[in-house]
């Protein structure tokens, strides 16, 4: 039933326009639907909806993943140099870390937060 079906990932913020200004800004993504309750960005072939919450923040596990392919290098060294800090993992099983870069298995992974905490991931799987 849901196995031809398109995903979303919803994200939960505090404030919408700071928010606003992180995902476009920091992640490059423009807006395609917005309301005072939500904004709809195009990621790829999904969406990604991000929209205010008192809960924003709460989760503490990975919230959005990116599969970026041969880009991860480039995608990475850009949100770097545009300041996002990226999480460091040294306590998780069967990866080691170089600088952001964690590997395992021949691939390369990396996280980062919002500014609200939620926590996204690359990874370098071939986009779909």
């Amino acid at each position: 039933m849901l196995k031809d079906q398109d995903a979303t990932a919803t994200v939960a913020v505090k404030d919408l326009p700071k928010a606003r200004r992180f995902y476009e800004e920091k992640l490059g993504l423009a807006a395609e639907q917005e309301s005072p309750n939500a904004v709809v960005y195009k990621t790829g072939r999904t969406t990604l909806v991000v929209y205010p919450s008192s809960f924003a923040g709460t989760n503490q596990a990975t919230s959005v993943t990116w599969g970026v392919g041969d880009g991860f290098d480039a995608i990475l060294q850009d949100l770097q140099s545009k300041g996002v800090p990226f999480e460091h993992y040294d306590n998780l099983p069967n990866l080691t870390r170089d600088g952001d870069v964690h590997h395992a298995e021949g691939l390369k992974l990396a996280w980062f937060r919002d500014p609200d905490g939620n926590i996204h991931h690359l990874i370098s799987t071939p986009r779909r």
